[in-house]
């Protein structure tokens, strides 16, 4: 057996896996941390001259609030500066992940302490300075609003996660259900064979042509079909099929824009069909593995503070006018539960990161496809996120063809636009003695 190892491409070659906001949103978590420190400051500044104690607790709280913002913005600053360590082996990438993972348990915490506070004012209900209380607690909220402004302008990693890596997120996973759930995106032939469904697939790579059977008794081979586009200034192109086992990819891209017609050929005779280009806005799995967590984990702290704000407000609200003082602990319990579910899921994320887990499997049946597709056979193959973005895999390969070396693969998959670092090793097949 023949080995042959190399080592990776694009800004894999430097290891440099940071996200594409990177900058802007380590600006942004610091323009939070100075609008906290100021209204700390301020409050409790007041709170002592005017002998407020309400008021000198709620900015011992804004500090609380400042200190895990500051956890986002220092991982931030520390992975930019040492971007270029090569002690870090893979980049620093990951350090937003476990300062995302950090103000996760932080948030957890603070969930507990909110949840204790609330049972114990259950128990033993404590008298409420109404005057005070609801002003600061709207204070608060507007404090904790401007915050949610300042990191909204960027929504690399804030609770919907819409991820900007390096080009679009396109994308309607392996599942045929949810694919053709974008109708604007899918065609249908009815044919005497059955229903197929015919779309355009995109899943951070290239868009390439997908035909699935929607019927039991649709039967399709690669062979039989045939598919080609007619641009409006005329340019036809023809499209070659791969069997992936349930449906039929084309092993061609197609160039943008999408707009064209489509002469689809099945085993019965030719069906016309009409693609309009449109915009993009679809969340998948791909999603997940350009996500930015740090700032996430920042855009979480200030949401949950502002609902345990309009959550207080209502309470103190209830209470003073009908007398209700349970409200207030009951509204504390339930921020703590809202608080809490929100620090599961950003942990639970993050952890995985750390951990190497997988979170695109698309981009890994992708890369099998691609070099199965031309013959060989994939050995071994391991594709996990090194950054917001950037994804790194590597693959073992074995190829009857000696003319094909590590540099074949790596320029086979450069179309893997988030793929930012790969190690491919290539074996020949093993001769019986």
């Amino acid at each position: 057996m023949s080995d042959f190892k190399d080592a990776a491409f694009g800004a894999g070659h430097d290891h440099i896996f940071l996200g594409a906001a990177h900058e802007e949103n380590e600006r942004r978590t610091w323009m939070v941390i100075a609008l906290c420190s100021a209204m700390m400051v301020a409050e409790i500044v007041g709170g002592s001259l005017f002998g407020s104690l309400a008021l000198v607790a709620d900015g011992l709280h804004m500090s609380t609030h400042a200190g895990a913002m500051l956890i986002a913005a220092l991982a931030y600053t520390y992975a930019r500066k040492h971007a270029t360590d090569p002690r870090f082996v893979f980049g620093t990438g990951k350090l937003g992940d476990l300062a995302g993972f950090t103000s996760a348990i932080v948030l957890a915490m603070i969930a507990l302490l909110i949840g204790y506070e609330a049972v114990a004012r259950f128990l033993a209900p404590v008298p409420i300075h109404f005057g005070e209380a609801i002003p600061i607690a709207v204070v608060g909220l507007l404090v904790n609003l401007a915050s949610v402004w300042l990191l909204s302008g960027d929504h690399h990693g804030h609770s919907h996660g819409h991820g900007h890596g390096h080009g679009h997120s396109h994308g309607h996973g392996h599942d045929h259900d949810e694919e053709h759930a974008h109708d604007e995106e899918v065609r249908r032939i009815f044919a005497p064979a059955g229903v197929f469904a015919v779309s355009i697939f995109e899943d951070g790579v290239p868009p390439v042509f997908r035909i699935a059977p929607e019927t039991s008794n649709s039967k399709l081979t690669a062979d039989a079909v045939s598919v080609t586009t007619i641009r409006p200034d005329g340019t036809r192109q023809t499209f070659a099929f791969s069997d992936r086992g349930g449906y039929l990819e084309s092993k061609q891209d197609i160039p943008e824009p999408h707009a064209f017609k489509v002469i689809v050929g099945l085993p019965d005779g030719e069906h016309e069909i009409e693609f309009e280009e449109h915009t993009h806005d679809h969340e998948d799995a791909h999603v997940a593995a350009t996500r930015d967590h740090n700032i996430r984990s920042a855009y979480i702290h200030v949401i949950a503070d502002a609902a345990v704000s309009v959550l207080a407000i209502i309470g103190l609200v209830l209470a003073r006018a009908f007398g209700w003082l349970w409200m207030d602990p009951l509204a504390g319990v339930i921020g703590a539960l809202v608080i809490a579910n929100w620090s599961w899921g950003l942990m639970r994320d993050t952890g995985g990161i750390l951990l190497d887990m997988s979170s695109d499997r698309r981009m890994a049946d992708n890369v099998r496809h691609v070099i199965e597709d031309n013959g060989d056979k994939v050995l071994d193959l391991h594709v996990w996120r090194v950054g917001p973005g950037h994804m790194s895999a590597v693959v073992s390969v074995i190829t009857n063809d000696a003319a094909r070396h590590p540099g074949f693969y790596h320029a086979a998959l450069k179309r893997f636009r988030n793929l930012s670092h790969v190690t491919v090793e290539v074996n020949a097949p093993r001769v019986a003695a």
